[in-house]
């Protein structure tokens, strides 16, 4: 029952702040130069990670922020929940992140995303949402954003394995950039199909930059996909499943 409570206090808050941001930030937002876009609406998700840590009990085990480059890179993260999709915007801000393009038809949320410059992606026709996913990600790591792209595109559920897709692995090596590892079990603490949070520890690992000149995207992937997966085999308090 204290779970239900803390949950419900923590949305009274989430819901809150998403209403003053919209109402107060986002009618500046679209008239400020990009950077400061970010630092404005990013606001909302750092207020976002303290409320969670504070209304639900949580506690953050972040370790490796010394690895991330001051250049742009391509992050590449597991995806379990909205909780890594917050942290990874003021992590390596500005980012750009690619997304299903119906999360920019939701009030206010999907509103204050557009403006960041996200690639947005119709999943029903999947050789198209590829194509713009490398020519968008390279022109956006040109202009000087990092870009981050879930290789399992879609959450999964912690305990659950889903095969990684190397569209974050090709668009690297098209711009000759790094990839930023990063594993998380935000999923065990936010579960991304019940609104009950969980108190506890949410670990972060982020990893050193792995290279891409000289490499093929497979061959990043396969250091991509074993470094997440390493560390989650470390993190998780669900088991993970033999590959």
């Amino acid at each position: 029952m204290i779970n239900v409570v803390r949950s419900l206090v923590f949305y009274i808050g989430y819901f809150s702040a998403m209403l003053i941001i919209g109402v107060l930030f986002l009618p500046i937002a679209p008239f400020l130069p990009l950077a400061a876009r970010y630092r404005l609406l990013n606001l909302y998700n750092y207020f976002l990670i303290m409320w969670f840590k504070v209304a639900c009990g949580v506690r953050y085990d972040i370790q490796g922020r010394e690895n991330i480059p001051d250049e742009p890179c391509v992050i590449q993260a597991n995806h379990q929940c909205e909780w890594e999709t917050v942290f990874l915007q003021v992590m390596k801000p500005p980012v750009c992140t690619v997304l299903k393009q119906e999360l920019l038809r939701i009030p206010l949320f999907g509103w204050g995303l557009r403006l960041l410059r996200p690639i947005s992606l119709d999943r029903s026709k999947p050789a198209r949402a590829m194509k713009q996913v490398l020519t968008q990600g390279v022109a956006r790591l040109g202009a000087g954003l990092s870009v981050l792209i879930f290789p399992e595109g879609t959450r999964v559920d912690p305990g659950i394995r889903k095969r990684y897709n190397k569209s974050g692995s090709v668009v690297a090596c098209r711009a000759g950039v790094a990839v930023l590892p990063v594993a998380h079990n935000a999923g065990e603490r936010w579960p991304g199909r019940h609104w009950v949070k969980r108190p506890g520890v949410l670990r972060v690992r982020i990893g050193a930059p792995i290279q891409t000149s000289g490499r093929t995207p497979d061959e990043v992937l396969v250091d991509v996909e074993a470094w997440i997966e390493g560390q989650l085999q470390e993190i998780s308090d669900i088991p993970r499943p033999a590959v």
